[in-house]
């Protein structure tokens, strides 16, 4: 019952799946959480329901018939500024980097687990209040702005194009700035779960988003990896 009371608005989720079990359970139990669920089939449909439906998030298979997801994920990516949850091959980490670099939010090994996907689903939805975090609802470093109201980022003027996910982590460390923020802080905050030692999705995701903010990948000056710790947002560039 509290499950479904928290989604009243009932948030709306496009299912890209070919397995039609698969795909029949995970509505019936978003369903029963209290979502309102499409689910397509057709990878070639991908784009098309995606950009046409524009649903609150799109939990989307790695393999499909007609488009798979990675090509789903890129081409979406510069119109669709919502959620991605990839579902990915159990062993295959290469599936999940990847899908990482297309722009996609999270993912989720097979066979899915119902709770751990729900968890995941609304780490994504729920939007930190990152006015709480820094007290300033914009941040300004050099010619970079951020503004957490909008949720846009500009660089010299120019609107920097950040999926939602790298626009969470960019706010949290530069609300940080000056401090490193370890992985496991990292995790805590921007998706509700436990560092596991080996994920790299933060990783991928620092590398997506430093020649975005115009930093040099090979020798950053603004986000720096510390070694063995996590990340510094360097408050003067």
């Amino acid at each position: 019952m509290e499950d479904s009371l928290e989604h009243q608005e009932q948030d709306h989720v496009l299912i890209i799946e070919d397995d039609e079990r698969l795909a029949g359970l995970t509505r019936d139990y978003l369903e029963a959480n209290g979502f309102r669920v499409t689910v397509e089939p057709d990878g070639s449909l991908g784009v098309e329901r995606i950009l046409t439906l524009h649903p609150d998030l799109v939990i989307l298979d790695l393999m499909l018939p007609g488009e798979d997801g990675l090509s789903i994920c890129r081409r979406v990516r510069g119109e669709y500024q919502g959620p991605i949850l990839m579902l990915t091959a159990r062993t295959d980490d290469m599936d999940q980097v990847l899908g990482l670099e297309m722009g996609a939010d999270d993912y989720v090994p097979k066979p899915v687990q119902p709770r751990v996907l729900l968890a995941r689903m609304r780490a994504l939805l729920r939007r930190t209040d990152i006015s709480e975090v820094s007290g300033e609802p914009r941040l300004v470093f050099d010619n970079l702005d951020i503004d957490s109201a909008t949720r846009e980022a500009w660089l010299a003027g120019e609107r920097i194009d950040l999926t939602s996910a790298e626009f969470d982590l960019l706010w949290l460390l530069a609300s940080n700035a000056g401090r490193v923020l370890t992985r496991e802080e990292i995790f805590s905050q921007l998706r509700g779960i436990k560092y596991d030692g080996q994920d790299r999705s933060i990783d991928v995701r620092v590398s997506r988003i430093r020649p975005k903010i115009g930093d040099d990948p090979n020798h950053p000056h603004r986000i720096k990896t510390v070694r063995s710790k996590g990340y510094l947002f360097v408050r003067d560039g």
